[in-house]
């Protein structure tokens, strides 16, 4: 078991779950459409490393086919009022089309292009400091007027309302930011592994949230975590118990499954601890 190469995937795989953690956690939408945002942007980055462009204009451009993603879910969700399930299945669906589209066909290899990790540096590190830069991104906006309306926004819209701001706009910015994250990591994915597929993106939400949800029951104790800390942990947790799934002998066409299990015995897990609570403080009259 490669623990470096485990590192490597469980950090390029954070920046997806912060652009989901972003539609799911803070704007409370969740966005399907990230199912195709994820491909988008490897199949954006890979096509534009075919054609000789930059590795680095090819992850900018990819990041802004992301956004662009975000900004059709989001409009259909306030323009027509579908549900934000809809919305991003819609989107989705559209994206595969527009991924082979993209393509061509249904894979590219970048195996002989020039790409970022075609460098004398190593990749945990070129990765980590991609990393870390969205990280240190998205603490700053959480701190801004802009973050504060984006969390007001998922906790409770009236309050937008009520100060005279455009709830809609703001909902289309932030699902802008989050499919732009998540594609900006697929690109990245697509030059570190040397090809991008048009399957790739396939339950990546699911990926996200276990991530997610694996941070947040590490780390939870602690009150001084950021979110986005807690993300990043539950990413690498999680790549590590998908090592470890394969190490003892599972099928590679198991890891869907496994994902499935482990999400739904979290869940399960912290159901269990918040009835206990519950009837732990009930009999003992406590009030919160």
């Amino acid at each position: 078991m490669n623990i470096v190469s485990i590192l490597e995937q469980g950090l390029i795989f954070a920046i997806t779950a912060l652009g989901i953690s972003m539609s799911y956690k803070i704007l409370n939408f969740p966005d399907l459409s990230v199912d195709g945002s994820f491909p988008l942007g490897a199949a954006v980055a890979s096509t534009l490393l075919v054609n000789g462009y930059s590795p680095v204009i090819a992850l900018l451009i990819a990041t802004m086919a992301g956004g662009i993603s975000g900004f059709v879910t989001g409009y259909i969700h306030t323009k027509f009022n579908i549900t934000n399930l809809l919305s991003g299945i819609i989107v989705m669906i559209a994206l595969y089309s527009v991924n082979l589209r993209i393509m061509g066909k249904a894979n590219i290899h970048v195996f002989n292009q020039e790409h970022i990790f075609k460098s004398n540096y190593p990749a945990l590190l070129i990765i980590f400091i991609l990393l870390i830069a969205c990280k240190v991104l998205i603490d700053y906006l959480m701190k801004t007027k802009f973050g504060y309306v984006l969390r007001s926004l998922g906790d409770n819209p009236n309050v937008v309302n009520s100060l005279g701001l455009d709830d809609k706009k703001y909902k289309i910015i932030g699902l802008m930011i989050a499919n732009g994250l998540v594609a900006l990591s697929g690109g990245i994915l697509a030059q570190y592994q040397g090809f991008a597929d048009i399957s790739m993106g396939t339950g990546i939400l699911v990926t996200g949230l276990a991530s997610i949800i694996l941070g947040e029951q590490i780390l939870k104790s602690n009150k001084h975590i950021k979110l986005t800390t807690m993300v990043i942990m539950g990413s690498v947790v999680y790549r590590l118990i998908i090592a470890l799934s394969l190490e003892i002998g599972f099928a590679a066409s198991d890891l869907k499954l496994i994902t499935a299990v482990i999400l739904l015995g979290i869940l399960v897990m912290d159901s269990k601890k918040h009835n206990i609570r519950k009837l732990f403080t009930k009999e003992l009259g406590v009030t919160r």
